[in-house]
């Protein structure tokens, strides 16, 4: 892994969000159309209107929150089943602390935070397997690289 990777340089910035009074089936549809199974929640950041997070929802929460609970889902906003205070990451943090951060919390994706704590990205557990993987091919390409050279070099 690259000694200097950051998460703000592999996190997807393309984030889909919703407010906690959203209803759920709004939430539900917006995954559903975005092939995603994770929003950040968000508030509007009081001096800027920057979005700021202030909770996860993921499908599984839909899941066990609403359907798994014979909840009526008309009946239930975003911020009723809504993951509360969620672990985050700063763009600047090194890949190697979000990881830390994920198996800490048990989580397969971040919410990434600028230094004012805007919103900037999400970094997904599938992110870093990516970068991961091709370090990984890097390492084979300069091995074969190299016996390849050293063919050369001794006949």
């Amino acid at each position: 892994m690259d000694a200097v990777m950051n998460v703000g340089r592999i996190c997807q910035r393309l984030v889909f969000t919703v407010s906690r009074s959203d209803e759920i089936i709004r939430a539900a549809r917006l995954m559903r159309e975005k092939h995603v199974g994770f929003l950040v929640v968000v508030e509007p950041e009081p001096v800027t209107g920057l979005p700021i997070p202030v909770g996860v929802l993921t499908d599984r929460d839909i899941v066990t929150g609403v359907l798994a609970s014979d909840v009526d889902p008309l009946a239930v906003r975003v911020g009723d089943i809504m993951t509360t205070d969620p672990v985050t990451a700063q763009e600047t943090d090194p890949l190697e602390k979000a990881l830390h951060r994920m198996r800490e919390f048990g989580v397969r994706r971040l919410p990434i935070v600028n230094l004012r704590h805007v919103l900037v990205g999400v970094l997904a557990i599938d992110d870093i397997l990516k970068v991961l993987a091709g370090d990984t091919q890097d390492i084979v390409s300069a091995i074969a690289n190299e016996r390849r050279a050293e063919g050369r070099a001794r006949p």
